[in-house]
C-alpha cells in the first residue's frame, strides 16, 4: 500500500542552497560509518545534501561509495573527512583521491587543519568545516573554508564545543563571512524552521537520519533511539579509542557509561565484537553497523538531544519530505523576520524612543566592528613581520570580542542584531600599502571611540554599560600599540 509524501515545496532554498545545488536547506551529517551511499542518494534525490563518512576509510572504500552514489544520483554530494582522528599518510591519500574523484565537496570537523583546506581548495572542492566555538569559526574562516557547519553541544557523535546550539550560532553569525549550517538536537521542522529564523542557511540532520531504512546503522542502534528520549543521552570521553584525547561524545546511556566494564583508563584492549575481520574493542568509537557482530550494547550508541521526535525507523524520503512541510509550516506562522537593513525599527512599536537611539547606536557599531574584524583578519595573513602580524591577529580578536558582545546586547534590548558589515571594509583593502592601511585601521578605531563616548551616556543597563567601557578601553590601547609599532618602523608597515 502506498502512502502519499507531505508537500514540501514551500521551503524556499537558501543561498548555501545553492551552492551546494540542493532543494531544501537540509544537510545530512558525514557521520562515520552510517552515512554510506544508499543514505546520501536517498537524502539527495529528496532534495537534502548529503555527505559520506569516510573517516579513516580505507580508499577502496571510498571508491566504491562514490562510484555507487554517482550510479545512484547525478546530485551533488560531499565527503566528510576528519583529520584529527585519522593517519596523516591515510588522511593525504584520501585527500588525493577525493581529488581524482573530482568529489564537489569535502566536510572536515574538529581540529582546523589550513594545510589540508589549502589542498582541497587549490583542488576546486568546495570545503565546509563543522566548528564547536568562535575561535574554531574565525580559525577556520582564515584558512578559506566556503562555509561552516556550527555544532551546539546538543549534537550527537562527537562533540566539539561546550555552548548550546542557539547561543554558538548567534556568536558565529556576528562574525562569519561565508554560510553558516547549524547542527545539534534537530529532528523536526520546527527546529528547522527556528535555525533558519535565527540566520543559518540549513539544517544538519544527524540522529534523524540514522533512524532509516537506507542508514547503514545496526538494526539495534535504530530501535534503540526509537525508544530513547533525551534524557536518555550522556555527554562522556568514556569512548575514545581511535580519536585524540578528551574528544567528548554524546551517546545513549549503556553498560559503558555506567561502569558495568571498569574504567576505559585502565583497560586492555578486549575485543567485544567484529566488522568483516576487524576487531571492535570495548570503549572505541566504533557504532554498531549492519556490517559488525559482537555485543551491541557495550558500543557508542550515539545519539542527539532531539532523540525524543524519532519514533519510527522510516525511510529517509519520508523523513525529509515531513521535515520540509513541518519546517514551512512553522514558517508560515512565525512573524515576518525583522528587515536587516533598518536596524532602528527592530526596537518595536512598544519601545521607548530612547531604546531605538541605543539599539540604532549598537547596530551602528556592530556593522563597524565587523568590518574591523574583517580588515584586520586580512591585513595579518599579509605582514611581512611577526611582530606586526601578531599585534594585529590581537586587534582581529578584539573586534570579533566586541562583535560578539555588541550583538548580546542588542538581543538584550529586545531586539535583532544586522548582519551588514560597513563600508570600512572596501574602503581599507583597496588601501594596498599596509602602512597607509594602518593609518586608516586607527582612523576607524578612532571613530568608534568617539562614538562609544557618545553612546556611554545614553545606557540605562549597567551590565551593557561596562561592556562598552571594556570596548572603549580596549579600541584606545589597540590605537595607541598601532601607532607604536608604525613609528617603530616595523619594516612590513612601509617601504
Amino acid at each position: 500500500m502506498s502512502h502519499s509524501l507531505p508537500n514540501a515545496r514551500e521551503l524556499a532554498p537558501t543561498p548555501l542552497c545553492q551552492m551546494l545545488r540542493c532543494r531544501y536547506p537540509l544537510i545530512l551529517a558525514g557521520m562515520g560509518g552510517v552515512s554510506r551511499h544508499e543514505l546520501v542518494i536517498a537524502v539527495t534525490e529528496a532534495g537534502g545534501f548529503g555527505f559520506l563518512g569516510m573517516v579513516r576509510e580505507p580508499l577502496s572504500l571510498i571508491r566504491s561509495e562514490v562510484a555507487k552514489v554517482r550510479q545512484g544520483t547525478y546530485r551533488p554530494f560531499g565527503v566528510n573527512l576528519i583529520p584529527a582522528g585519522t593517519d596523516p599518510q591515510l588522511l593525504s591519500r584520501q585527500i588525493d583521491l577525493c581529488i581524482e574523484l573530482r568529489v564537489p565537496v569535502v566536510g572536515l570537523f574538529w581540529d582546523v587543519a589550513p594545510e589540508v583546506i589549502a589542498r582541497l581548495r587549490a583542488a576546486g572542492i568546495f570545503v565546509v568545516h563543522q566548528v564547536g566555538s568562535v575561535d574554531d569559526a574565525l580559525a577556520a574562516q582564515q584558512a578559506g573554508v566556503d562555509a561552516l557547519i556550527v555544532q551546539g553541544v546538543e549534537a550527537g557523535g562527537h562533540v566539539r564545543g561546550r555552548q548550546k546550539l542557539e547561543e554558538l550560532l548567534a556568536s558565529v553569525l556576528l562574525v562569519a563571512q561565508v554560510p553558516v549550517a547549524a547542527a545539534g538536537g534537530i529532528t523536526d521542522g520546527r527546529d528547522v524552521a527556528r535555525i533558519l529564523a535565527q540566520g543559518a542557511q540549513a539544517a544538519v540532520l544527524g540522529t534523524a537520519m540514522v533512524a532509516t531504512d537506507e542508514s547503514f546503522a545496526h538494526d539495534y542502534h535504530k530501535q534503540r533511539l526509537v525508544r530513547a528520549q533525551a534524557c536518555d543521552t550522556i555527554l562522556t570521553e568514556d569512548f575514545y579509542i581511535n580519536w585524540p584525547p578528551h574528544a567528548a561524545v554524546r551517546v545513549l546511556e549503556n553498560s559503558v557509561t555506567h561502569r558495568e566494564h571498569g574504567s576505559p583508563c585502565d583497560a586492555e584492549r578486549i575485543v567485544i565484537g567484529d566488522e568483516e575481520g576487524r576487531p571492535i574493542y570495548l570503549f572505541s568509537t566504533d557504532s554498531p553497523l549492519r556490517s559488525m557482530t559482537g555485543d551491541y550494547e557495550a558500543m557508542a550508541l550515539y545519539a542527539g538531544m532531539g532523540v525524543g521526535g524519532i519514533t519510527a525507523v522510516e525511510p529517509a524520503a519520508r523523513r525529509i519530505a515531513r521535515i520540509v512541510a513541518e519546517a514551512a509550516q512553522a514558517c508560515r506562522l512565525a512573524a515576518p523576520p525583522p528587515e536587516l537593513s533598518s536596524p532602528v525599527c527592530y526596537a518595536g512599536e512598544f519601545e521607548r524612543e530612547a531604546n531605538e537611539a541605543v539599539i540604532a547606536r549598537l547596530d551602528e557599531l556592530l556593522e563597524a566592528e565587523r568590518a574591523g574584524a574583517r580588515v584586520a583578519m586580512e591585513t595579518a595573513r599579509q605582514a611581512q613581520s611577526a611582530p606586526l602580524r601578531d599585534l594585529i591577529d590581537a586587534v582581529h580578536r578584539d573586534e570579533v570580542k566586541w562583535c560578539v558582545m555588541l550583538g548580546h546586547a542588542i538581543r538584550e534590548l529586545d531586539a535583532a542584531p544586522g548582519s551588514r558589515a560597513g563600508a570600512f571594509y572596501e574602503k581599507a583593502m583597496a588601501i594596498a600599502d599596509i602602512h597607509q592601511r594602518l593609518v586608516f585601521l586607527n582612523r576607524g578605531q578612532r571613530w568608534v571611540v568617539r562614538k562609544l563616548r557618545e553612546l556611554l551616556p545614553l545606557v540605562n543597563d549597567p551590565a551593557i554599560e561596562q561592556n562598552l567601557t571594556e570596548m572603549l578601553i580596549a579600541h584606545e590601547a589597540n590605537i595607541d600599540k598601532v601607532d607604536a609599532l608604525r613609528e617603530n618602523g616595523d619594516p612590513s608597515a612601509s617601504r
